[in-house]
């Protein structure tokens, strides 16, 4: 996180916590980067018993655990309901535990509530982006237990390595298509 953003979240004392899981969070990390009113976005794992997993057990499926992005935010700026809009644009919520070659548990599309209201939300937002897909939606709405921070290499991973082939191929058309559609809500 950089100095504005530590300054930002500091200054804030009404922010918000969003858990979401939507495939490799690399990916869905890099989407949330950019967006007005988000003050941190950090890569981890939720939603399993295996307590401090690694990347090397949460890559085994065995974990339970769900890739995660964990984002703080500030309400006045942005709504969970305008996070959860983002989310259904930018992966496939339709797929059961996948998200293009990324298959296992640990890839399932799923959003861990902090609250009755974001639980809410979540029914109502799932009910409206059904009308943009053809196949149900199957994302995973639970509530929130644990979050464990992903290892430090896995944290701002597409901006540290924009070149590596995974982000070139993979996640950069997902960013340009989420830009041109969101531009609106975008830091710059």
């Amino acid at each position: 996180m950089n100095t504005i953003q530590d300054q930002q979240l500091k200054s804030s004392g009404n922010t918000e916590i969003a858990t979401l899981g939507g495939g490799c969070f690399w990916c869905v990390e890099a989407i949330y980067q950019d967006l007005k009113g988000v003050l941190k976005v950090e890569s981890g794992y939720s939603g399993g018993p295996t307590a401090n997993p690694t990347y090397k057990e949460i890559c085994t499926g065995l974990s339970g655990h769900a890739e995660v992005i964990q984002v703080t935010f500030d309400p006045a700026q942005i709504t969970f309901q305008d996070i959860l809009r983002i989310f259904f644009t930018v992966h496939d919520p339709t797929t059961l535990n996948r998200q293009g070659n990324d298959v296992g548990t640990q890839y399932r599309s799923v959003i861990y509530y902090h609250s009755a209201e974001q639980k809410s939300i979540a029914a109502a937002v799932i009910q409206e982006a059904q009308n943009a897909w053809d196949n149900p939606i199957v994302t995973e709405v639970s509530a929130f237990d644990t979050f464990y921070k992903a290892e430090e290499y896995h944290q701002n991973y597409y901006k540290d390595n924009p070149n590596q082939g995974y982000c070139s191929f993979i996640i950069a058309p997902k960013v340009r298509k989420f830009r041109e559609k969101f531009k609106g809500l975008l830091v710059r």
